[in-house]
């Protein structure tokens, strides 16, 4: 067994300025720390089958979703139910990085509903 952090996990890019480095990814579970500027967000999109729990470690994120939206910072988190209609944005004036913990994962399962305004 090894810890696992973003020196050893696999990394992407998204949105052209966001980082993903995967800690965990099995068949049931997927656990990504993402980095996102301030600035960027990611497109409008739902999940058909996985539950979502978003972890802010440093800076403030804002979850949009159909009826509102909620901002939360470092150590606080936010359950994201299958069906539902989201958008990570960073509104701030620094880095967001955070967890982001599905179960499901998420390949093969969004479905984009817009591009990124």
């Amino acid at each position: 067994m090894q810890p696992s952090d973003k020196r050893n996990a696999a990394h992407y890019v998204w949105g052209n300025v966001c980082d993903g480095w995967h800690l965990l990814k099995s068949a049931d579970l997927s656990v990504i720390q993402e980095r996102v500027p301030p600035g960027a967000s990611e497109t409008r999109h739902v999940h058909a089958k996985a539950r979502q729990f978003f972890y802010v470690l440093c800076g403030v994120a804002t979850l949009e979703f159909a009826d509102g939206e909620v901002s939360f910072g470092p150590m606080q988190g936010v359950h994201v139910e299958p069906g539902t209609t989201h958008r990570f944005r960073n509104n701030g004036t620094t880095d967001v990085e955070f967890l982001v913990i599905s179960s499901p994962p998420t390949a093969g399962d969004r479905t984009d509903l817009d591009v990124v305004a």
